[in-house]
């Protein structure tokens, strides 16, 4: 046997301090009680050598409060968890550290038993892979040899492990010095370090070459640690020496130091899938030779509940192929593509490592007939063809969540994988998860935020027959694709549109909440038929109680700042077009011979400044076939450029003969500078239609006895000449109610309207300011049901004020020109109550003392 080779010790070459040196050192007894403690341990846990000596090893390790002795703890820990593993450690200050912790069997020369503790903790590799987070998992990981000597340097405590380093056996070891069994001047220079150590406390790490006493092959490289053994009154109780075999390591280290140059790759980008591969791509061939990277579903997309580490039960997640790269042309050894969903067999390895919650190593895959390869049968013939021999399954986490797994393969490779290769592996793909992490936050940011803006701006542009209409959004917060701005096309009744867009003041997610209250604020007040300028005085009270309500709670930031707005209403009957500005910057009216002017708008304050000021409107008539522009101001200002000199580039861009809306909004927002837009900008186009006098029939009735009946009858005549009359019914009894009610609460003339576009339209205006409300009438009431009525009839009703006055007015639904003919409501002029309920198409009981109203009385007589 080739004994040690003392003389190739290294004195005074010394390791990194945060090398294997930060491995914390505690000497316990068999009932658990510490006996001796070390600087390193100081340093982990805050406690002093005084504060923890002679008492139990749970006042800094809970969990041994559950066991009685140290072996039971021992025990306990290899059953729950296996071992070595993680621990949490009870610092002085009250935190709870994460430590890797591992107990070894001492044994002394009366045969009493002390237990090692070493403890270390967690940290960021450094560039050439020699700090604590590679040394230290490696003790945690490799046999480890242990040597007690007292203050004479005696030999007190051994493990078995020792033996195998330097071929010395326990029994001719304890109780001697070194060079009572070394020769003497390398064990003399030995024991002058230890004699160092004793002295000052401090820590020394030295490393040699020697020839294992069992081993007639190359020389192996250890290291070896010398941490001086307080006592409870902080003296020196002896010398505690590890010596660990780091051949394998040193090779891990050169590996990891490429792999910290080669892995500065990973996180370039946010996209999971993308990390995915790069993380693939780097692992082969330098871990692997080939390398799969599965993503549990939910951060593939971005969307669902993660999954906690070991918490699969008996479901699955479900997996993606993220990531693939092979030593081989074309990865053959994948059944699945990326973007795929992978089948996990129940009982392989992959699905071992998920129920674990921790890595899994297969030195020697068994690819024989009737194991878990056969499960998938795709999967069994790309095992065998491709020569898989050997494998790693290491579980992508953070933060105690599930991201995927990583499939480590030899193929071409004879040498099956080791721990050495499992470590490797681990610190490449904790790597990849912080990049992983990252993207999938973002994910899942950006999947809200467009999920946010999608239900913030309209979805489809409906223009009916008043407009032709196109639209452009370009957030910018390019990152979560949202912004304070907002655009509608709101159809109103009588072929009427509402045009709006607005600007609230920042952007990103807060501004994009804001707008969405704004939206629905605005989308409420057009329902009400509100002229621009009331709405928009009805939308600035709405944005100051919104202020006023952020400022009762003082920690938050208020949701509304303030907010410009123009609101437009476009009448295709008359061409005539309403509009009034809060704050906004002005239209622009392009004619059809592409003559661009802006026009002279009265700006009105911003919304929620609280100047109290009145809005103003103004009305216009539009040529038919004119193309009106609204934007927001991040389309005309930008950086290093006036407002003007953005609003003469709008107007050449929007001036362009034969461009469509569409190719014109192109051409508008592709004028922008090329630098990073500093505001969100929108533009919305229109081109207005006129509708043709033959759609529209308007008369005045005089307020007597016989304008029931004569409204009845020119509507009935002019479905008739537009070929409407599976109408006739339903509309006469509509004009019947709404035409009495005009004469029983109005004093002058009526009027009735019948607009035939996408749907017919019957309109009965009067002098009386007052809106009609429907209620609910008492079973004995005469009156009161025929709003009623006319809800059930048509597909909606409403009304809205006029400057004389108010319109009431019901939508009917239009017969299909084609396919299979859908029944227009038909409704016959009832003469009893049975009639009225089944015109309700409700049960009757609900209508059992219905009497008939004023306009069914003027019925009779015609």
């Amino acid at each position: 046997m080739t004994m040690t080779s003392l003389g190739a010790v290294t004195l005074g070459k010394q390791l990194n301090a945060s090398d294997i040196s930060d491995t914390a050192i505690a000497l316990l007894d068999e009932q658990g009680i510490v006996a001796g403690w070390t600087q390193t341990a100081e340093r982990l846990v805050g406690y002093s050598a005084g504060d923890v000596v002679g008492r139990s090893a749970a006042l800094v390790l809970p969990a041994f409060e559950e066991a009685a002795t140290t072996s039971a703890f021992v025990e306990q820990c290899r059953t729950e968890n296996g071992w070595p593993g993680a621990q949490a450690l009870r610092h002085r200050d009250g935190r709870v550290l994460d430590v890797g912790l591992r107990l070894t069997m001492l044994r002394g020369q009366d045969g009493t038993a002390r237990w090692l503790a070493s403890m270390t903790g967690t940290g960021p590799l450094s560039e050439d892979g020699t700090d604590g987070s590679v040394r230290g998992p490696l003790l945690a990981r490799e046999p480890i040899g242990v040597v007690i000597r007292d203050r004479q340097l005696r030999c007190t405590f051994v493990n078995d492990v020792a033996e195998s380093h330097d071929g010395l056996p326990g029994a001719r070891r304890l109780g001697r010095r070194h060079t009572d069994v070394r020769p003497r001047p390398h064990a003399e220079t030995l024991e002058a370090v230890m004699r160092q150590v004793l002295q000052n406390g401090a820590t020394k790490i030295h490393e040699y070459r020697t020839y294992l006493p069992t081993s007639q092959g190359p020389e192996h490289q250890f290291a070896a640690s010398f941490q001086c053994l307080q006592g409870a009154d902080g003296a020196a109780l002896g010398v505690c020496v590890i010596s660990a075999d780091v051949t394998a390591n040193r090779q891990t280290r050169e590996r990891l130091a490429v792999l910290g140059q080669a892995s500065a790759r990973l996180g370039s980008t946010l996209d999971v899938m993308q990390v995915s591969q790069e993380l693939a791509d780097v692992a082969v061939p330098l871990v692997a030779d080939y390398v799969a990277v599965d993503l549990e579903q939910s951060v593939s997309f971005g969307e669902g509940p993660p999954v906690r580490i070991g918490a699969t039960g008996k479901r699955l997640p479900a997996f993606r192929r993220a990531g693939l790269a092979s030593i081989r042309q074309g990865v053959p050894e994948s059944p699945w593509v990326r973007g795929e969903p992978i089948n996990v067999p129940p009982t392989s390895p992959f699905t071992a490592a998920l129920h674990a919650g921790q890595s899994r190593l297969e030195p020697v895959l068994d690819t024989a007939s009737g194991t878990w390869v056969d499960e998938v049968p795709a999967l069994a013939h790309r095992v065998r063809e491709s020569g898989m021999h050997s494998i790693m399954v290491v579980p992508i986490r953070t933060r105690r969540a599930l991201l995927g797994m990583a499939l480590f393969v030899r193929t071409e490779d004879p040498v099956p994988f080791h721990e050495a290769d499992l470590l490797l592996a681990e610190e490449l793909v904790n790597r990849a998860a912080q990049s992983l992490d990252n993207a999938r936050q973002y994910a899942r940011k950006h999947t809200a935020a467009l999920a946010l803006q999608r239900s913030l701006l309209p979805r489809r542009l409906r223009g009916g027959t008043a407009i032709e209409v196109a639209s452009r959004y370009l957030p910018a917060d390019v990152d979560h694709c949202v912004g304070g701005d907002w655009f509608d096309v709101i159809p109103l009744s009588g072929a009427r549109v509402a045009l709006v867009v607005g600007d609230v003041v920042g952007h990103g997610l807060h501004a994009a909440a804001t707008m969405g209250r704004l939206r629905t604020a605005v989308h409420t007040l057009a329902s009400m038929e509100l002229p621009p300028d009331e709405l928009l005085s009805h939308l600035d009270d709405t944005v100051q109680r919104l202020a006023e309500e952020d400022c009762d709670l003082p920690d938050e930031i208020s949701a509304v700042s303030g907010a410009t707005c123009l609101y437009a209403v476009y009448d295709p009957a008359t061409r005539r077009c309403t509009m009034a500005s809060a704050g906004h910057p002005p239209p622009a009216i392009i004619d059809p011979e592409d003559r661009v002017t802006y026009l002279d708008l009265p700006t009105g304050a911003p919304l929620g400044v609280g100047l109290g000021d009145p809005f103003e409107s103004v009305e216009l008539e539009l040529a038919e076939g004119s193309v009106l522009a609204l934007y927001t101001d991040g389309l005309i200002e930008t950086r290093g450029h006036d407002i003007e000199e953005g609003m003469r580039r709008l107007g050449s861009a929007l001036a362009q003969p034969g461009r469509s809306l569409e190719e014109r909004c192109d051409i508008a927002t592709q004028t922008l500078p090329d630098q990073a837009p500093c505001d969100d900008v929108t533009l919305l186009l229109v081109r207005t239609r006129s509708l043709s006098p033959s759609r529209v029939a308007s008369w005045t009735l005089p307020a007597d006895q016989d304008a029931v009946r004569s409204a009845r009858n020119l509507a009935a005549c002019q479905l008739t000449e537009w070929g409407l009359e599976g109408l006739e019914n339903a509309t006469k009894l509509i004009v019947s109610e709404l035409a009495t009610n005009a004469l029983r609460h109005g004093t002058g003339q009526i009027g009735l309207r019948l607009v035939r576009h996408q749907v017919l339209t019957v309109e009965v205006s009067d002098t009386e300011a007052f809106v009609p409300r429907p209620r609910r009438p008492r079973p004995t009431d005469e009156n009161g049901r025929s709003l009623f009525l006319v809800a059930k009839l048509s597909r909606r009703w409403g009304s809205r004020s006029t400057p004389g006055g108010k319109v009431v007015w019901a939508e009917l639904d239009l017969p299909r020109t084609s396919g299979p003919d859908r029944r227009v409501p038909e409704a016959s002029p009832p003469t009893s109550r049975g009639g009225f309920a089944a015109a309700l198409d409700t049960p009757s009981t609900h209508f059992v003392s219905l009497a008939p109203s004023d306009g069914l009385r003027h019925k009779a007589e015609g």
